[in-house]
């Protein structure tokens, strides 16, 4: 079995309540990706895609853009609710397709996050929680956002995390926005990567060990940049100023970086694949494709993955691990 951990998806009722509160400029953008991405919303043209692909199953995520994104905190758990209904129902009436969903959360509305959270696992049977960074411009180490941190923790389930810039973030600063999508072919990955380091100097997995946190994009940056992580804080650290901030953490920063799960979401390259899976390990990569966000309307990023994971120098039971096993371990499947 493959089962896709971090692919995207739209709900009806979902969809509908965001275009009616998200800025009209934005609920446009939103009208024409469902409309020229048709697997993103509608189930048949999604199912039409999974029957290309032999044993292949997914676990659901909402489709980007965050909650905070489209209303205020009140509006932002109204959609979550809808929307962690709604995913749950397609797992109760297609279990053949959806194994399982990912919650939503207002990262907004800190009580309501909670809340919801609870209701989502307990009463819904999600088996996770998908947030974004940055939060709004806010980084994911604030202090308001550590009891979500914990609440998953105790759990024992699993964060998507999932990128969030757009075009709005310039890449220069006498510029009003990105160029070229530079804010997503190459911000995306730094997202992530900034993510991960903030939270690994807030000292999270210190705090939460077993944490378990999913990367999309196979990590970002962090696998390309090994050995910059390892001599850039091996050089800090012989500072007064590095040292005291190295002696906050318990462990070297690098072994913090290994401590994240990772999924398979190269766009089809093998060099990044085998990069990803050598720094991560195998027990910590698992198999998503990022469906249906490809230049054919989603066969060709589930028929890439698929492609680089036949080709990557592993063995049968590795290629399993990350097919399926560290799915069904990580989700409690």
């Amino acid at each position: 079995m493959k089962i896709d951990v971090f692919n995207h998806f739209v709900t009806p009722k979902f969809n509908e309540k965001r275009l009616e509160k998200a800025p009209p400029a934005l609920s446009q953008i939103l009208a024409a990706r469902l409309k020229s991405i048709p697997a993103l919303g509608d189930l048949e043209a999604r199912f039409k895609i999974m029957d290309m692909f032999e044993d292949y199953v997914q676990i659901l995520t909402l489709a980007n853009p965050p909650l905070e994104v489209l209303g205020g905190p009140e509006d932002a758990l109204e959609l979550a609710r809808i929307g962690n209904d709604e995913m749950a129902e397609l797992v109760d009436k297609y279990p053949d397709r959806f194994v399982a969903a990912v919650a939503s959360i207002p990262m907004n509305n800190i009580e309501g996050a909670l809340n919801e959270m609870d209701r989502a696992i307990n009463e819904l049977g999600l088996k996770g929680v998908q947030i974004y960074s940055p939060l709004k411009g806010r980084p994911l180490d604030h202090p308001d956002f550590l009891p979500v941190f914990e609440k998953i923790a105790e759990y024992d389930l699993p964060i998507l995390l999932h990128p969030a810039r757009t075009f709005h973030f310039a890449d220069y600063p006498a510029e009003d926005e990105s160029q070229f999508e530079i804010w997503h072919i190459f911000g995306w990955p730094y997202d992530s990567s900034a993510a991960m380091t903030r939270l690994v100097f807030f000292g999270l997995f210190d705090k939460f060990p077993n944490l378990k946190i999913i990367t999309h994009h196979l990590g970002g940056l962090v696998p390309y940049t090994e050995g910059r992580i390892r001599e850039g804080y091996n050089k800090l650290a012989k500072t007064e100023k590095g040292k005291s901030l190295l002696d906050r953490l318990e462990k070297h920063p690098h072994d913090y970086f290994r401590m994240f799960y990772a999924d398979t979401v190269t766009n089809g390259s093998l060099a990044a694949l085998e990069c990803g899976v050598a720094f991560f390990g195998v027990d910590q990569v698992v198999f998503a494709t990022d469906h249906p966000f490809d230049s054919e309307g989603g066969s060709k990023f589930v028929g890439d993955t698929i492609r680089t994971i036949t080709e990557m120098k592993a063995s049968d039971d590795d290629k399993r691990k990350i097919y399926q096993d560290n799915a069904k371990r990580l989700f409690k499947l």
